[in-house]
């Protein structure tokens, strides 16, 4: 910090010189005491220097409004929204969002060092503040095949970017618990660089909890039960409360609040398409629904600013008061986060629900990124799942709405000694291809709970190695739907009689577009349309579900290019039952 920047603000607090700005006749929400309180808030350089009477070369006229600290997603993957940080940052803007904290490991999993690089760039110069945790577990098992390996001597160079605050989600328990050097590295070298580190307990007990905080893990989003949060808690863990697009975990966690625990849990995102954040909204969606199950306003505001900023070490971040920054909101209604206005610095960068601020200079992905898709081509032949002496499965169930499955025993159709998909049992075949270096790999399984009638659908984005993923009631559609994930380098498609009914282009490692957010937005609106032409009528994300359906750290059967994965024995079995 400069000298003569702080003697600036000194005379501008003192009231010896004007503000650069002074905000009149608002209602400030102090989430120190979760009070309100009615005086001039003077701002100077892009800081909060004063509260109480001031003058100021600019006035904002608050009219009564509500002055509100802009609030932080505390754990979000960039990635998930489908466009890049720079499109992104107009995205959750208007929805009084100032400063994200990261984990680009979707793109770490299918470009390692590069993908980084990339993030990192892209979202340099914005309106929003986007600080970054290193993906921990790159790959994430062992189980499958990414397209990268990041190990500690990689990830270490990040940690001399300000912007990198540590060593996001740590997923793979059984490495941590048996203390092995690819993690323990890791989290050593995050420790000498005096880094944070975030935790990922799906499904896990009371004593991994232990194993977790005695490694220096001090954060969780993945407590499935009030109990799970309680016990989290008790251990000295933050519980980030998360309503994504597939888990929406927020009307169950809340139960666990207190005025007491109340500090030690915060809000994020996680996995949000992008439609959803436009439609519903980020972080003010969770604050919303946190107000209807019987929140205070101010408590839930305070969750979503002075909470985040303290947990992820922010200190100049997540309240009205000198000192910290002047990102701020103006809010028409308390109880329904009705944002008018929302401020960056002390700038307006959104007003109305509209994005108004500077845009910054995209940063053009080099030619390794934007050619990830690898596969050969593929014949009927080779997605067959054959059957001998017998016709019952192992099955993946979905859960609408939740990233863990269920695992079932059914009876099949089997013709030919083959699986055939059964629109009567809502039985659909399920495909997964390594994409990254062409290896061959495919692993196939059965899937239940799509309902679709007709057709097939197919993506680049699963979780978390990123290979092809595709699910369809025929072969001849899935086929198809593969090969046009191979033309356009990777995104999302709908295929009916062989025909491509949508399709949605994401040729940056296969996980988001290089186009602007309205015409990504469009074509997704395109691609939900279409999804009726396959009988679909579930309420949820048929894509969103399917790119969790290769991910096999959560519970309970997933598929991976290596074969179906029972995640509780941490073993691939067979499709058929012996």
């Amino acid at each position: 910090m400069e000298k003569e920047l702080v003697r600036k603000r000194i005379a501008v607090s003192c009231k010896q010189i004007p503000a650069d700005l002074v905000i009149k006749n608002g209602k400030i929400i102090d989430v120190f005491n979760l009070d309100i309180i009615e005086a001039d808030v003077a701002i100077s350089d892009g800081m909060f220097v004063g509260i109480g009477e001031f003058e100021g070369k600019q006035v904002i006229d608050a009219k009564n409004r509500y002055v509100c600290p802009a609030f932080i997603d505390g754990h979000v993957h960039i990635e998930s929204s489908m466009v890049s940080p720079s499109e992104f940052a107009k995205v959750v803007l208007p929805h009084g969002v100032t400063t994200v904290i990261t984990d680009p490991h979707e793109i770490g999993n299918v470009s390692g060092s590069e993908g980084l690089s990339f993030m990192i760039e892209d979202s340099k110069n914005l309106p929003l503040d986007v600080f970054l945790m290193l993906p921990s577990s790159v790959p994430a098992t062992s189980f499958e095949n990414n397209g990268a390996d990041l190990k500690a001597k990689d990830l270490e160079p990040f940690y001399s970017h300000p912007r990198v605050l540590g060593l996001a989600e740590v997923m793979d328990f059984p490495s941590l618990k048996n203390a092995e050097n690819s993690i323990l590295d890791k989290i050593v070298m995050t420790a000498k660089h005096h880094g944070l580190m975030d935790g990922h307990l799906a499904g896990v007990d009371t004593n991994a909890i232990d194993i977790y905080r005695t490694a220096g893990i001090k954060t969780d989003h993945e407590c499935n039960t009030a109990q799970d949060a309680l016990e989290r808690l008790r251990r000295g863990m933050y519980v980030l409360i998360r309503e994504g697009s597939v888990a929406k975990d927020l009307k169950t966690l809340i139960k666990v609040l207190t005025p007491t625990n109340a500090r030690r849990c915060l809000f994020c995102t996680d996995d949000k398409h992008l439609d959803d954040l436009i439609e519903e909204g980020s972080i003010d969606h969770n604050i919303r629904l946190a107000i209807e199950e019987g929140i205070s306003p101010l408590q839930a505001i305070q969750m979503a600013t002075l909470n985040a900023a303290e947990c992820y070490r922010l200190p100049d971040k997540g309240a009205i008061a000198p000192g910290y920054d002047a990102d701020f909101l103006l809010l028409d209604q308390l109880e329904t986060i009705q944002i008018t206005e929302v401020y960056k610095s002390g700038n307006l960068v959104a007003q109305n629900g509209r994005f108004v601020g500077k845009s910054a200079a995209k940063h053009v992905p080099n030619t390794q990124l934007m050619s990830t898709v690898h596969v050969s081509e593929l014949h009927e032949k080779d997605i067959q799942i054959p059957f001998r002496n017998g016709n019952k499965a192992n099955i993946i169930e979905i859960i609408p709405n939740q990233l863990i499955t269920n695992k079932l025993v059914e009876q099949v159709t089997v013709e030919n000694g083959d699986f055939q998909p059964s629109i009567e049992n809502d039985q659909l075949k399920l495909v997964v291809i390594e994409r990254h270096k062409n290896t061959g790999n495919i692993g196939l399984g059965v899937v239940k709970g799509f309902g679709f009638t007709d057709g097939a659908i197919a993506t680049t984005i699963a979780h978390d190695s990123h290979n092809i993923v595709a699910t369809g009631t025929n072969d001849g559609d899935i086929l198809v739907a593969i090969q046009v994930l191979k033309d356009m380098n990777g995104g999302l498609v709908i295929v009916k009689n062989k025909q491509i009914m949508a399709s949605l282009s994401l040729p940056i490692a296969g996980l988001m577009s290089d186009k602007d957010s309205q015409t990504v937005n469009v074509e997704l609106d395109q691609l939900k349309l279409s999804l009726s032409q396959l009988g679909f009528v579930g309420e949820f994300n048929p894509f969103l579900t399917l790119s969790f359906l290769t991910l096999p750290v959560i519970p309970s059967l997933k598929l991976t290019d290596l074969g179906l994965f029972d995640v509780e024995t941490s073993t691939h079995i067979p499709v058929q039952m012996n």
